[in-house]
C-alpha cells in the first residue's frame, strides 16, 4: 500500500476535528522521533531532545529545555537526559493540565524485517523502534494542543507537556526531577498510554540485587570452603516457591493480575576449577497496587536471608536498585476519565472502561505527588499487539489519529468546566 493510502486511511473514522486536517503532518513529525535513536541504555537522550525540541518549535510553540545535571544523570546509569517543557495558557483562570510522554526507548534489538529508525509505514501502520512507546505520544499531546490552538474560544486553564527520558530507568530524572525542582505542578496529568482503554492504577516494580557470599577454594578440596553457588541454589528455589505462592493472589483492580517474581540475571565464580565465593542475582518483583513496596522489600530481603543462613558458612547482602511504587487512584481522577470517556466512545465507535495495567510508568510520579492521574494517548489494545520492546514495533494511523482527537477534546472538556 503507497504512503498515500495508508495516510488516508484513519479518517475512516469519521473524524472531523481540526486535529484530522494535520494528521500528514503529525504522522512526518512522529517519523522524525522514530530515525533519532534514543536507546536506553546507554541513555544518551539529549540529542534527541534536541530534535524534538527544534521540530515542535517549528510548529510555532515555545520549548523549555531542562537539563538534569550530569553528575545526576551518571549516577542513574545514563549519559545524557534534557526534559522539554511545552506551556500554552487560554484564558486567565483554569487548571494546569500536564501530558506526559517519554522519548527514551529500549534499545531494538534483533528480528526486525525493517530498519527500526526508518519509521516505514505499511499496511496502515508505522515501524520503528519507540513508535508505539511512546514517542508516538509527544505526536499525540502536540497536534492536540495545535487544534486546541486553533479554536481556542471558551478555553480557560493551562496545557503542559512534560517530554521526558528517563522512563526506562525508573522516571527518577524525568517527571520526578521536574516536580522535585519545582519547574511544575500541575492540577491534572495524563501520561502515555492506549487507545482503548484509561488506565487509572498500574503495578510497582522493585529491582533487588541479592549477593550470596561463601569461601572460596580448590575444586580438589571443596569442603576446604563454602560453595556460595551450592548455597544460592537454596535461594533460587525459595524465590521460586515465593513466585508459585504470588501467582494465587489477584488484584482486586480490573487488567492487573497477580504479583511476579522474577530472577533476570546469574553471575557470578573465579574460575572452572575453583569453589565459588559470591553468587548474584538480579531479582524483578512486581507489586500489585494493593501491596507496600517497602513491606515487600523487607519481606522478600527476609527471605533470601533466612535461606542463604541455612547453608552452613553462607550469608547473603541485598541491595535495592530501584523500588518503583504502584498507581493507585486518587480522587479526581474520575474527572479525568470521564473527559475521555466521552469522546472516545464518539471517535472510536466503542466504550472505554477504566482499567489496570501490570506495567510500571512514569505517572506513578504524578500520583505521588497528590496529582490525579490516568494513561491515555495513541496505542493499540495491548503491548503484545503493538510489539512494544519486541522487533517490528508498530503504531496503527488510526489510532495515533483517534488518540489525537480524543485528547484534543478531553482537554477542551476540562478546560472549559
Amino acid at each position: 500500500m503507497s504512503e498515500a493510502g495508508n495516510r488516508h486511511q484513519p479518517r475512516k473514522h469519521g473524524m472531523n476535528d481540526p486535529t484530522a486536517a494535520d494528521l500528514d503532518a503529525e504522522i512526518g513529525f512522529l517519523r522524525e522521533l522514530v530515525r533519532m535513536p534514543s536507546d536506553n541504555p546507554p541513555g544518551d537522550c539529549g540529542p534527541h531532545a534536541e530534535r524534538a525540541a527544534d521540530l515542535i518549535e517549528a510548529l510555532g510553540f515555545s520549548v523549555e529545555r531542562h537539563r538534569v545535571p550530569a553528575d545526576l544523570v551518571a549516577r542513574h546509569g545514563m549519559v545524557s537526559v534534557t526534559n522539554l517543557v511545552v506551556r500554552r495558557s487560554f484564558g486567565r483562570a483554569g487548571p494546569v493540565v500536564a501530558l506526559n510522554a517519554h522519548g527514551d526507548v529500549v534499545p531494538p534489538g534483533e528480528g526486525w524485517t525493517c530498519d527500526p529508525y526508518g519509521g516505514e509505514i505499511r499496511n496502515g501502520a508505522m515501524f520503528g523502534r519507540g513508535v508505539a512507546v511512546s514517542k508516538s505520544d509527544f505526536a499525540t499531546y502536540v497536534f492536540a494542543l495545535k487544534a486546541l490552538e486553533a479554536d481556542p474560544a471558551g478555553l480557560n486553564g493551562t496545557v503542559e507537556l512534560h517530554l521526558t527520558y528517563d522512563e526506562e530507568a525508573g522516571g527518577f530524572l524525568g517527571p520526578k526531577w521536574l516536580l522535585d525542582e519545582g519547574l511544575t505542578h500541575p492540577d491534572l496529568a495524563i501520561s502515555a498510554g492506549f487507545s482503548y482503554a484509561v488506565v487509572t492504577a498500574h503495578n510497582g516494580c522493585l529491582h533487588l540485587e541479592a549477593t550470596i557470599r561463601g569461601r572460596q577454594a580448590h575444586a580438589a578440596m571443596p569442603e576446604t570452603g563454602v560453595d556460595a553457588l551450592e548455597a544460592a541454589t537454596g535461594v533460587l528455589a525459595a524465590l521460586y516457591e515465593e513466585r508459585r505462592r504470588l501467582a494465587a493472589r489477584t488484584s482486586g483492580i480490573a487488567g492487573i493480575g497477580s504479583p511476579k517474581l522474577t530472577v533476570g540475571l546469574i553471575s557470578g565464580g573465579i574460575n572452572t576449577n575453583v569453589v565459588p565465593d559470591r553468587v548474584r542475582l538480579r531479582i524483578d518483583r512486581r507489586l500489585i497496587p494493593e501491596e507496600d513496596g517497602e513491606a515487600v522489600e523487607r519481606d522478600l530481603v527476609g527471605l533470601i536471608d533466612a535461606t542463604a543462613a541455612r547453608h552452613p558458612g553462607a550469608s547473603a547482602e541485598c541491595r535495592r536498585i530501584m523500588l518503583a511504587e504502584p498507581l493507585r487512584p486518587l480522587p479526581g481522577s474520575a474527572r479525568l476519565v470521564e473527559a475521555i470517556r466521552g469522546p472516545a466512545a464518539r471517535i472510536l465507535g466503542i466504550e472505554i472502561n477504566p482499567t489496570g495495567v501490570p506495567l510500571y510508568t512514569d505517572a506513578r510520579h504524578y500520583a505521588d505527588a497528590g496529582i490525579p492521574t490516568v494513561l491515555y494517548g495513541a496505542g493499540p489494545r495491548s503491548i503484545i499487539e503493538a510489539n512494544a520492546h519486541a522487533a517490528d514495533e508498530h503504531l496503527r494511523l488510526s489510532d495515533l489519529a483517534a488518540a489525537t482527537n480524543v485528547v484534543a477534546a478531553a482537554l477542551r472538556t476540562l478546560l472549559s468546566g
